[in-house]
């Protein structure tokens, strides 16, 4: 079993969301099996955006033989693909830009939402192919966001639930630090604020199943 973090921030390790993201891990570990729970990192800003042939596949009506292709954006897709499909838990590790995800955090989902390897176009829709487990979404940002403090819109959220259920990832939880551009007294308020919601949800003790 293992938790798989995908961390978003230009920042890395010293962005909020990384921070966040760790006091999750650490809830995690603690509730986890009792042979614990390997963390597997990627670097989400190291991706580039998909390629030529990487569209190409996508758009054909059916799997295309890609041999010799899998290289560039397949290749890594694949590999993408593979290491989420391996991992019990989520935690996505990413900050708020323009009101939405940031290109890093889009260029990950670009990779793995993959028509005939992570859902299927039916008559009704698309359906996942994924095994659901949880998924944890760590943000940071510089304004507020939700509450009666809320001062911009929010995208992220409702995307991130929309686009993860349509590979079949449906448990998906949101945490918060808010309002991290207003200056260091209410940093550590919002800091306070994210703890407490923390809290509040149940880490429960995870099976020992991994993901089919």
């Amino acid at each position: 079993m293992s938790i798989l973090r995908i961390r978003c921030s230009p920042r890395g390790l010293e962005s909020e969301s990384y921070r966040l993201s760790q006091q999750i891990i650490d809830r995690l570990t603690r509730t986890g099996p009792a042979g614990g729970l390997d963390v597997v990192e990627f670097d989400a800003t190291t991706l580039t955006h998909a390629d030529g042939a990487y569209a190409a596949v996508l758009a054909a009506r059916d799997e295309p033989a890609v041999d010799g292709l899998e290289n560039g954006s397949l290749l890594a897709s694949g590999d993408l693909i593979r290491t989420l499909d391996e991992a019990s838990h989520v935690v996505l590790a990413t900050p708020m830009h323009n009101f939405t995800v940031p290109s890093s955090l889009k260029a990950w989902l670009d990779h793995v939402v993959r028509v005939r390897h992570t859902f299927h176009i039916t008559p009704d829709g698309k359906v996942g192919l994924l095994a659901d487990r949880p998924v944890y979404v760590a943000i940071s940002s510089g304004g507020a966001f939700s509450g009666e403090e809320a001062r911009q819109p929010d995208f992220l959220t409702p995307y991130l639930r929309h686009v993860l259920a349509t590979i079949g990832l449906k448990q998906v939880t949101f945490v918060a630090v808010e309002g991290t551009a207003r200056g260091p007294e209410w940093l550590e308020v919002a800091r306070a604020r994210a703890q407490a919601a923390l809290g509040a949800i149940s880490f429960e003790r995870a099976s020992e199943e991994a993901p089919a």
